[in-house]
């Protein structure tokens, strides 16, 4: 396959399914077709990936699933935003414990975790981030 190609209808149906799991925070579907071989590191015309969409929409179990299959936690989009800054402008603690866990850096992308933390007094995530930085 060349460059020039475009992906078959079923391979754009299966990433549409994986992208609406990922949002709808469907961590049993995600697994599912992980396990049988499917890019944990699938991202969109916006460089958002499978991660920063369950992350954004509040879905920590499915963030932990994804980062069990290998997803980078810390992948930035087209923007520099990652999936940790992400879950801290939306105010999901329990995502941002999950990424944290799962190795994600407060001070990566554009604004940082840390920053949008201080952005928006989220004063229970900064605590979790700690010190540094």
């Amino acid at each position: 396959m060349s460059s020039h190609d475009e992906p078959g209808e079923d391979v754009l149906e299966l990433a549409a399914k994986l992208f609406d799991a990922a949002r709808a925070g469907d961590a049993a579907v995600l697994g599912a077709y992980l396990g049988a071989g499917a890019p944990a590191t699938l991202a969109n015309q916006a460089g958002d990936t499978l991660v920063m969409l369950a992350a954004y929409h509040g879905h920590a179990g499915t963030v932990r699933v994804l980062g069990e299959h290998g997803a980078d936690v810390e992948a930035a989009n087209d923007r520099g935003q990652t999936p940790l800054a992400g879950a801290v402008f939306k105010g999901y603690t329990d995502v941002v414990e999950v990424l944290l866990a799962l190795g994600a850096d407060p001070d990566a992308g554009t604004p940082t975790a840390r920053q949008a933390a201080h952005m928006f007094a989220r004063s229970e995530i900064l605590d979790l981030f700690g010190t540094a930085g």
